[in-house]
């Protein structure tokens, strides 16, 4: 007898010790710049495409390495852009205009005089034999290096290369139509940079530049991030401010004074409010690369139909997701890449897809601020109506709405009622979906929240801490509000405020009883169960009616006691996340996962309830088809209607 051994002619090769492959994207690149030929190469990517006439002027570029470009030979050759997508919607004319800026004026100044142009992704021209011998085109490290393309544009310059930019030569882009695409592409761009600025090489830049070469380079790379980051700071810090200031009476003081010593300079310094609106100076440099190029008044035209196209909603909910990601990133790391796709896809996007995109990023805290907004309406002493308060927060309301609202607003369709009913159902479908092993995020609320928690599994001591340090201001907040009550006769005793937390461990005892009563009863007894959930929720609505008439409280208390237990069980469900093992440990994980589960029931009631208002009537989806989307895009719209509504009488 004879075996035969055949050894599944599969051949690998094994790297040395525990070594991680990196992102799949610049693995590839730096795998394939060693079977090219040649002294010079192109990177060209997927969504991008090229024209013969500009092919012909491939050798006069090739020239500009033999060109006097300074103190040395030009080691990477930048090439402009043609976005030729912007005329499938609003959007994807935004981004064109926005591309078009930057990868003309922006990198044209980068490049000279302020010689801080790096590598962006664009068609540039590459020295191989520089760079084959510096490793290559790209920085594949998982994680550290997403934003791959930049670092060979660093690596470039630290080892005293020279990288200009040529507009006689342009290659044709393909950039993101649709909101979801976009917000994507940015949440990538995003984690990219507050990544960089964990890295050496951002380190060694910014030690071995000149002063006004570092500034250039911060300002131009991780600085508009850090900019973008510090606005919405400053918008919570304007916010919790003023509510310091009305919940401790010291606004009320302050406008006595004022007015009983006749100092209207101090009054008005109290009502006044950022007249810089949020979203609006990101389209300026547009402006001036339009004026430049095709004349001012078509750039004039040009930004009255983007500002009628809602271009500064659209700007304003982008800084959302720049500094969501951004700060998420430098807080507990673990940016991953993100497949945005950029094709022609402009459809309808449910409104489940839309929540787990948006909710952590805009969701959550555009509600934070317009609870926010509300209570300083109700206890404010400057807002003395309700003109003077819309004057002083309307940039704030503004920066709510875009954030609440604007994936509805961006979505074909999306105020068409058959789809609306046809994405409540589906929302409640998967909401009500428990997850498990193998159950993807579209299916499940639970496998998306869990996903949802990744970074906090992965972070350090320093971003839990962090992570819980934030979450005490909502502590702060419930303070304010129980001692502005009319509680125990005005009574400032600190046992007031422990009385508070007897509501809160309330309910936390209801969602242990209803956890423990799910695991018992939920299979076998389904009638038992929903009427165990019944008897709690109307002995807890009894007990706080009782507590409200024993304390005497009015109208306007028991709403502000609402808006202080709400952001509180929010921080409580925050803090319980970052402290996911002890939580276990205690055995409380899944109360904390029902009331995370109660927390995404009100946030999605509160933003579909708005939309499926306007869904009613027919003439608000009309309006927006034709206002967002270009004529032949419409036109289909209104045919696939036609046809749908022929299918549903057959």
């Amino acid at each position: 007898m004879f075996i035969f051994f055949f050894f599944k002619e599969i051949y690998r090769i094994k790297l040395p010790g525990s070594a991680k492959v990196g992102e799949g994207k610049p693995e590839n690149q730096n795998h394939a710049i060693i079977f090219t030929r040649g002294e010079a190469l192109q990177t060209i990517d997927m969504n991008q495409d090229n024209y013969l006439e500009e092919a012909l002027k491939m050798r006069n570029l090739l020239e500009e390495f033999n060109e006097d470009h300074g103190l040395r030979q030009p080691t990477i050759l930048g090439v402009r852009e043609h976005i030729f997508t912007g005329s499938v919607s609003s959007l994807a004319w935004f981004m064109s205009n926005q591309e078009t800026s930057f990868v003309t004026i922006g990198q044209r100044v980068l490049a000279s005089p302020l010689k801080v142009r790096f590598h962006y992704g664009h068609p540039d021209v590459f020295d191989r034999i520089f760079h084959i011998t510096r490793g290559g085109i790209s920085k594949a490290s998982r994680g550290i290096n997403l934003s791959e393309d930049i670092f060979a544009g660093f690596n470039s310059t630290l080892r005293r290369g020279n990288i200009t930019h040529h507009e006689y030569i342009q290659v044709g882009k393909g950039r993101d139509v649709g909101l979801n695409q976009i917000s994507l592409f940015e949440a990538k761009v995003a984690c990219g940079n507050g990544e960089q600025i964990l890295s050496r090489d951002i380190y060694r830049l910014g030690h071995r530049f000149d002063f006004f070469r570092m500034l250039s380079g911060y300002f131009t790379t991780v600085g508009f991030y850090v900019s973008s980051m510090m606005v919405v700071i400053i918008v919570y810090a304007y916010l919790y401010g003023r509510l310091y200031l009305s919940l401790s009476g010291l606004e009320s003081a302050i406008m006595t004074q004022a007015r009983k010593r006749g100092n209207t300079a101090l009054e008005s310094a109290m009502a006044s409010q950022s007249v810089v609106q949020l979203g609006l100076l990101m389209a300026l440099p547009m402006v001036m690369e339009i004026g430049l190029e095709r004349g001012f008044r078509t750039a004039v035209s040009d930004f009255i139909i983007m500002q009628l196209q809602l271009c500064s909603v659209f700007f304003t909910f982008s800084l959302g997701t720049k500094s969501h990601y951004f700060g998420r990133t430098v807080l507990h790391g673990g940016a991953k890449y993100r497949a945005t796709g950029r094709g022609f896809v402009v459809r309808h996007v449910k409104f489940a897809e839309n929540y787990r995109m948006y909710s952590r990023s805009h969701f959550v805290k555009g509600l934070e601020l317009m609870v926010l907004l509300i209570v300083y309406q109700i206890n404010g002493a400057v807002t003395s109506d309700s003109f003077a308060f819309l004057l002083l927060t309307s940039s704030m309301w503004f920066l709510v709405t875009t954030w609440l609202f604007a994936p509805f607003l961006f979505n074909p369709s999306g105020f068409e009622w058959q789809k609306i009913v046809d994405d409540w159902d589906d929302w409640t479908k998967w909401i009500n979906s428990w997850g498990g092993i193998g159950v993807p995020a579209n299916k499940s609320w639970e496998s998306w929240w869990d996903e949802e928690q990744e970074h906090l599994q992965s972070t350090g001591f320093l971003g839990r801490f962090w992570e819980i340090v934030l979450s005490l201001r909502f502590f702060l907040f419930q303070y304010g509000i129980v001692y502005h009550l009319n509680v125990a006769n005005g009574n400032k005793s600190i046992i007031v405020y422990g009385l508070s937390w007897l509501v809160i461990v309330a309910v936390m005892l209801i969602l242990k009883v209803v956890s423990m009563g799910r695991k018992k009863f939920s299979a076998d007894f389904q009638l038992m169960f929903r009427l165990l959930k019944l008897f709690l929720f109307i002995g807890f609505i009894g007990i706080l009616g009782i507590l409200f008439t024993l304390l005497n409280l009015t109208v306007g208390d028991i709403f502000d006691s609402l808006f202080a237990f709400l952001p509180t069980g929010w921080a409580l469900l925050q803090i319980s996340q970052a402290l996911r093992p002890v939580m276990k440990g205690l055995g409380l994980w899944g109360s904390v996962k029902a009331l995370a589960r109660g927390y995404e029931y009100v946030m999605g009631v509160v933003i579909f309830a708005p939309v499926a208002v306007l869904a009613w009537f027919p003439f608000v989806s009309e309006f927006q088809t034709r206002l967002l989307f270009n004529q032949a895009f419409s036109r289909g719209l209104q045919i696939s209607r036609i046809l749908a509504g022929g299918k549903k009488q057959n």
